[in-house]
């Protein structure tokens, strides 16, 4: 199957899905689409600039919080002006601490994220007066396109046009992801992550272009996490937290960071997975951490490279090896 029959049928799918009338599953893939667009970012970090943080979550937790302040302190209910305040948020905070962390590379730059990430989980869970600590901050049911569909109730609601406007909005998101990685910028991002000495020799400003790499992420991480917390109705400071900065590379390594839509079909597989494994046994993140044991040993390139044959390639050279 080409990429682009592959993409149009998951796209039918997850038209359709709602129609079904399997509500559980519908709501089970609400945060898949917040969780996929703030992947779109981090995997342009990791896969096309070669820059891997651990503190991705920092992004997310600050849409979420965003979302929380506009909707219950604010009185702000239009999604549409809180995903532009998220954005705005993601890219301010990422302007302070991204000149920083983008000065090293390798585990230097994961370090520093993880650090800024764990900064920002202690703010949300120490401010309390401000974050409401660890009891979180309710995030109130938004308009959607001025819309407030009182009558529906908060299911109809979440599976029916919150459902569509997250899809749209995941839409739009990989449709930017994928101009930006096309355009010239992109290039530059991949030369610097092949050779960041010979792209500067060529006249790439390594600096500046990693820092527009980690702003474009940041805004992504922060769109996604406005979304994520609408259905749960609350922003948690775990959002912040180092575990779910964890979740997220998870995902990226479970879908694949070599393919545009491999985070994507990682954030995707990982929910379902989640949803089941949580259901049969409390130590899920045991079961977790042998499954990515197996695809970083097995399938380097995620299960998007198990649709081509280059997947199969390490498998193929262990079983050539004598013993």
């Amino acid at each position: 199957m080409s990429g682009r029959l592959a993409v149009g049928v998951a796209l039918l799918a997850l038209l359709l899905f709602p129609l079904t009338g399997r509500v559980y599953y519908a709501t089970l893939m609400l945060p898949f689409f917040g969780y996929g667009i703030a992947l779109l970012g981090l995997n342009l970090l990791l896969g096309t600039t070669g820059l891997l943080s651990f503190g991705h979550a920092l992004f997310v937790a600050l849409g979420a919080y965003t979302a929380a302040f506009l909707t219950s302190k604010l009185g702000v209910l239009d999604l549409e002006a809180i995903v532009a305040a998220a954005a705005l948020a993601g890219a301010v905070v990422a302007l302070l601490v991204g000149p920083l962390c983008v000065r090293y590379v390798k585990i230097y730059f994961g370090m520093l994220t993880l650090a800024f990430g764990m900064l920002g989980y202690s703010f949300l869970l120490k401010f309390y007066a401000l974050t409401g600590g660890d009891e979180g901050m309710r995030v109130l049911r938004p308009r959607l396109l001025g819309q407030a569909f009182s009558p529906l109730g908060k299911v109809e609601y979440l599976t029916g046009p919150f459902y569509y406007y997250s899809l749209a909005v995941l839409l739009v998101a990989a449709i930017v992801m994928w101009r930006i990685v096309r355009s010239p910028f992109g290039l530059g991002l991949r030369a610097i992550r092949e050779n960041a000495a010979k792209a500067e020799f060529t006249g790439v400003d390594v600096r500046r272009y990693r820092l527009a790499a980690f702003v474009v992420a940041a805004v992504f991480g922060a769109v996604g996490g406005a979304l994520l917390v609408v259905p749960t109705g609350l922003a948690d400071p775990l959002l912040a937290y180092w575990t779910h900065s964890g979740n997220l590379v998870f995902m990226l390594l479970l879908g694949g960071f070599g393919s545009f839509f491999g985070p994507v079909l990682g954030a995707f597989v990982f929910i379902l997975l989640q949803d089941q494994v949580m259901s049969v046994t409390q130590y899920w993140r045991f079961v977790f951490g042998a499954i990515l044991a197996v695809v970083v040993i097995a399938f380097p390139q995620g299960l998007m490279g198990l649709s081509s044959e280059r997947g199969f390639a390490p498998l193929r050279r262990r079983s050539k090896q004598p013993p």
